[in-house]
């Protein structure tokens, strides 16, 4: 630590480090992470996830900028409300963001808008210059330097966390129902639906009356499912399917997939 404090010019060792990282793949499922290492070791117990909900389309610099607003407004609000004494109510000692110019720009962006007087570094990937916010020419670390050494555990760390979230939130998303966006319907009642209809297409068919027979939905529910998964007015013509028939050995889906001879 002291090291690396001599290295960036810092006035003392920076004992606690913030670094933050964006991941994404296309325009949706935009995250950051927060990792936090103390005395040049993780402290997992103040990591911190951000789903990026302001950035229309797939910008890092705009993602970047939102999450250090975040996370520095509640460092302002932390410090406010010292009888908590949450572990937020005090600066970090230095803050790295993975990547270059375009993301440290963000950082002291942030920084000075907030009167936070914090040095802040850029670490790319490519040669692993440093930048810094008022210098023209990146610094470059010995390979062999236990200050590079922290910094890229840092970065990765940083990197791992946030790809982590990301591919958690990528398979929430593929394993979504139209149910989830019910009100009142949780796991257990979804699991009653599927046990009775088989289907969320066969629910679809079925009329509000056979989707109230359910054990756990009554009407009301039903007509709110019925509404949701035919986009308009709850069906309530009796024209769906009658889920507790007998459709013969290979059930109604392998029968509507049959192909006449």
């Amino acid at each position: 630590m002291s090291e690396l404090g001599n290295l960036l010019g810092l006035e003392q060792a920076p004992l606690r480090i913030e670094c933050y990282d964006i991941s994404n793949l296309g325009p949706t499922d935009k995250v950051g992470s927060m990792v936090v290492f103390e005395d040049g070791l993780p402290k997992r117990s103040d990591y911190r996830r951000f789903e990026i909900k302001g950035v229309p389309g797939q910008d890092d610099f705009a993602s970047m900028e939102e999450m250090l607003r975040r996370r520095f407004a509640r460092l302002r609000t932390d410090a406010e409300d010292e009888p908590k004494r949450r572990r937020f109510s005090y600066p970090p000692a230095l803050v790295v963001v993975d990547g270059g110019r375009g993301q440290l720009s963000m950082a002291t962006k942030v920084l000075a808008e907030g009167g936070l007087h914090i040095p802040a570094i850029g670490l790319a990937k490519r040669l692993e210059e440093i930048y810094f916010p008022d210098r023209p020419d990146p610094l470059l670390l010995p390979r062999g330097s236990e200050a590079l050494f922290v910094l890229q555990h840092l970065r990765d760390e940083a990197h791992r966390f946030a790809i982590t979230y990301h591919r958690q939130k990528r398979a929430r998303r593929a394993l979504a129902s139209p149910l989830d966006e019910v009100p009142g319907v949780g796991p257990a009642r979804k699991k009653a639906l599927m046990k009775r209809f088989g289907s969320v297409a066969r629910l679809a068919r079925a009329d509000v009356a056979e989707i109230a027979r359910t054990p756990g939905i009554g009407p009301e529910l039903a007509a709110a499912i019925s509404s949701q998964l035919t986009g308009g007015a709850p069906r309530t013509d009796g024209g769906g399917i009658d889920p507790d028939a007998d459709d013969g050995p290979a059930g109604l889906e392998d029968a509507e997939r049959r192909v006449p001879a």
